[in-house]
């Protein structure tokens, strides 16, 4: 499995540090140096070379270590500044302006002149807020994005968007917009940050220090705006809305319709300005028939531009009929009646075939699709159902929303013309409706399992096929570019009732979920959706496989319980079916769960059987990735030799398949077992061979790190550097801590609490080495109350021990008591027995 994180360290939000002076140059070179050593050392166990010739490789590659270290730390807030300065990555999510925009000047005048006044105040201001509010169609979304366009230079970080959809009975929820902003902004949350309020902190961070444009558009009330207002007085807010939301601080403007003259050069523009001055008359009637609404004037205009043997006077009388027509029946007041006579007039206009793209694009519930939707919806091929959808773009019933991630054009329907068309669905045969929609989840399931597959292969089958770097890159751009539609599309097959599409989907996105660690929220809800309709279905391997998805989320997310419920009962079908390649799997899942739970005794058997399985089903990536699972174990159980086999192992497996990403990671571990094995040489006497171990572990963490880094996975490249904090070197005290700060840092701003939690542990046995024990003892307890409040009693247990061995190793015994007695009752309540009989050890030498 890979991750796509395309943001790195010095994207982090600034938190300033004081650094020493360094040499700039000295960065590339050491840097260079550094990693050249790390690929001999790291990549190869064993060394065929005299041990003099060992010793003074392993000197020299300490010293670029070192150096690399040195000269690279006050690097980072000048690469921070270099990347944000570039500019070339910052996100543009806003639509396009309007081709015909048309006057307005007034309103572009105050809003500029609100804009440059909060602009001069500084940074003591507040962030600028404006709200333009009026009645639907009267432009209001078209203004707003000719202002953006106006002051995009003022935002070098990025313009982000979002239609609230407030207009449309189911507005979107803030919590929603904020991760999408978020991972806009390089931020993937791989881990669940919680609730709304936890959301708002990190956007908060991430905001803080960057200039950033923001657009709500469709805003349905306040409390669905107020969450996403940031505090950087460098970034600014555009909201649009019905009414007005009172909310504090906030430009209000009302924007009326257009003037007379405005809407009759609107319509000039769309028309023909010649069709125009030949009857002016007729074409203020229509702008008057408009109620001089720009949204209604578009669309009678399109329709006039593609139409042109009709003449004004023609037009203003089938406007009025249409109007009179819908003043004698009883419509819904959702669209006002000059709105709805121009649509229903474009509308009527329409052949055939663009009349049903209409209504049924209006029963899809994505905010906006792609262009091949309009073939499927129809039947035809998607060349011809893009000509179909440019036809309702010339008509003014259809507009662009803007260019995803992955370059694709994006199309979307007013609210009010979606609101029209739905009312017109009956029109349609249910049989024939029903299947145009299917047509279009099955597209969605093709698109969603191929990017699922190029994401993460091995989750689909034994022996997947190899996944490329640009083609995981490519599958989370369409993740990141399609989330809202394709949640849309599996509540959609849901309501339809079709259970096994609603699985096919929902295993898509749970598996892409998965591979990135990200979209936690959205990932619970549909791997519920996706075991539900396993059932419905009565499809049990289906069921099996939606129960492992369902376990891997439950289980990130702390439900330990839940999950090892989940993973045992789809070991139970999976076997009962003969499914063993997936019953290895499901072994593999109830042995991590037991293992994260602190279950290490009975996690074990589970991992071996799993690696026994898969070396039977010829699947080494599997086989390797449990190996280092059991190796994370070994270590934990302080066996470092056996995970040191392991590992070297799995490393083989990794780099004959060229599976970078899986190497770095298990390089990672591999730099732990080296200096682990390092403290044991030097608590044993053998400083020579502790040396080399020392050097070796950290040349292994800088290389995995490095990976990492390439790749821009910042959360596995905080792990590495959490690791290298913990290596233990005698001589490396005070960089050992640095590295944790700094993976501290990151993780923090990633919202990973459970990350810095666990940080906070290598920070506090960073500072006893160095003897500062009383930072030592803040920083464990302040891991000990987190893991508690995040109900992780295992690490709580391993924190409150250290804290107990950290007071022994001072001096302190009386003081090492009540941790130790504590650790010691968790081991008990987790049948811990490993923890126990080290907990005990540490208690007899705390005894008087």
């Amino acid at each position: 499995m890979s991750d796509d994180l395309p943001e790195k360290i010095e994207d982090l939000p600034d938190r300033p540090r004081r650094r020493r002076a360094k040499v700039p140059w000295a960065a590339s070179v050491s840097a260079g140096l550094a990693a050249a050593a790390a690929s001999i050392l790291a990549a190869s166990v064993d060394w065929d070379i005299p041990p003099s010739a060992k010793v003074g490789v392993t000197v020299a590659a300490a010293v670029l270590v070192g150096l690399t270290t040195w000269a690279t730390t006050e690097s980072q807030p000048r690469r921070r500044a270099a990347a944000r300065a570039g500019g070339g990555q910052a996100p543009d999510q806003w639509p396009p302006v309007p081709e015909h925009f048309t006057g307005r000047a007034e309103a572009l005048a105050e809003l500029r002149d609100v804009a440059t006044s909060r602009r001069r105040a500084g940074d003591l201001a507040p962030p600028l807020v404006i709200s333009v509010y009026g009645r639907g169609g009267v432009g209001k979304s078209a203004l707003m994005t000719r202002f953006s366009q106006e002051i995009a230079g003022w935002f070098p970080d990025g313009r982000l968007y979002a239609d609230l959809r407030g207009g449309l009975g189911a507005p979107v929820r803030p919590d929603e917009v904020l991760i999408g902003f978020l991972r806009a902004l390089g931020v993937r949350l791989t881990t669940d940050p919680g609730g709304l309020d936890e959301l708002r902190k990190l956007w908060l961070t991430w905001t803080k220090g960057r200039k950033i444009l923001i657009g709500l558009d469709n805003a349905h009330d306040a409390d669905q705006v107020r969450p996403i207002i940031p505090a950087e007085p460098g970034c600014a807010v555009l909201v649009t809305s019905r009414s007005p939301l009172f909310l504090s601080g906030t430009h209000d403007r009302r924007l009326g319709v257009l003037t007379e003259a405005h809407g009759v050069e609107l319509l000039a523009r769309l028309a023909g300005g010649a069709r125009v001055v030949d009857d002016l008359d007729s074409a203020k009637e229509i702008v008057r028939l408009c109620d001089h609404l720009p949204l209604a004037i578009n669309i009678c205009g399109g329709r006039l531009a593609t139409r042109e043997q009709w003449t004004l006077r023609e037009m203003s009388s089938r406007l009025a009929d249409t109007r009179r027509r819908l003043d004698q029946l009883e419509v819904a007041q959702t669209v006002e009646t000059s709105v709805r006579a121009s649509v229903q007039l474009s509308y009527d206009d329409c052949t055939g075939m663009q009349r049903r793209l209409l209504r049924l694009l209006s029963a899809l519930p994505a905010p906006d699709v792609p262009g091949w939707v309009a073939g499927e919806l129809l039947d035809i091929s998607g060349l011809e159902g893009g000509d179909q959808l440019e036809a309702l773009i010339d008509a003014q019933l259809a507009e662009y929303s803007g260019t995803d991630q992955t370059g694709t054009m994006r199309y979307r329907l007013h609210d009010l013309v979606q609101v029209f068309a739905a009312e017109l669905t009956g029109q349609d045969e249910p049989a024939r409706r029903r299947a145009a929609l299917e047509r279009v989840l099955y597209g969605y399931r093709r698109r969603a399992e191929e990017a699922a597959q190029n994401r993460w292969p091995q989750d689909w089958s034994k022996g997947g096929r190899r996944s490329t770097a640009d083609g995981e890159v490519r599958a989370a751009d369409w993740l990141n570019a399609e989330r809202l539609a394709l949640l849309a599309m599996v509540d959609l097959a849901r309501r339809l009732e079709l259970w096994e599409l609603t699985w096919g989907l929902a295993r898509a996105f749970c598996s892409l979920c998965h591979s990135l660690r990200a979209y936690w929220a959205d990932w619970k809800a549909v791997a519920e959706i996706g075991r539900a309709a396993a059932e419905r279905a009565g499809d049990a391997r289906a069921l099996a496989i939606a129960l492992l998805d369902s376990a891997a989320v439950h289980g990130g997310l702390g439900l330990r319980e839940r999950a090892l419920e989940e993973a045992r009962r789809a070991m139970d079908v999976f076997t009962e079916l003969g499914e063993s390649w997936w019953a290895a799997r499901a072994r593999r899942t109830i042995g991590m769960t037991l293992f994260n739970d602190g279950h290490l005794d009975r996690a074990q058997d589970y991992l071996i059987d799993a690696i026994t399985a898969f070396k039977g089903e010829d699947d080494p990536w599997w086989m390797a990735r449990t190996q280092r699972n059991l190796a994370e174990m070994r270590m934990a159980e302080r066996r470092p030799e056996e995970a040191r086999e392991l590992l070297e192992e799995a490393l083989e497996v990794f780099k004959s398949q060229g599976n970078r990403y899986s190497e770095a990671q298990t390089l990672r571990v591999y730099g732990e077992v080296l200096a682990a094995q390092a403290r044991g040489e030097q608590r044993e006497g053998d400083r020579r061979i502790a040396a080399g171990l020392f050097t070796r572990a950290g040349l292994s963490l800088d290389r995995a790190g490095e990976m990492f880094r390439q790749r821009g996975e910042l959360w596995e490249e905080a792990r590495c550097l959490r690791a290298a904090g913990e290596v233990g070197d005698p001589a490396g005290g005070l960089r050992e801590l640095d590295q944790v700060h700094r993976a501290e840092d990151i993780l923090a701003a990633l919202g990973d609490s459970w990350g810095v939690a666990r940080t906070a542990v290598s920070a506090g046995r960073a500072l006893a080495r160095l003897g500062r024990i009383e930072e030592s003892e803040r920083e464990l307890r302040r891991a000990v109350a987190a893991f508690e409040e995040l109900q992780d009693r295992w690490w709580m247990a391993l924190s409150l021990r250290y804290l107990g061995e950290v007071h022994l190793d001072a001096g302190g015994r009386q003081a090492a008591v009540e941790p130790l007695e504590q650790a010691r009752d968790l081991y008990r309540s987790l049948g811990n027995e490993a923890g126990m009989r080290r907990t005990l050890e540490l208690l007899r030498r705390a005894a008087p």
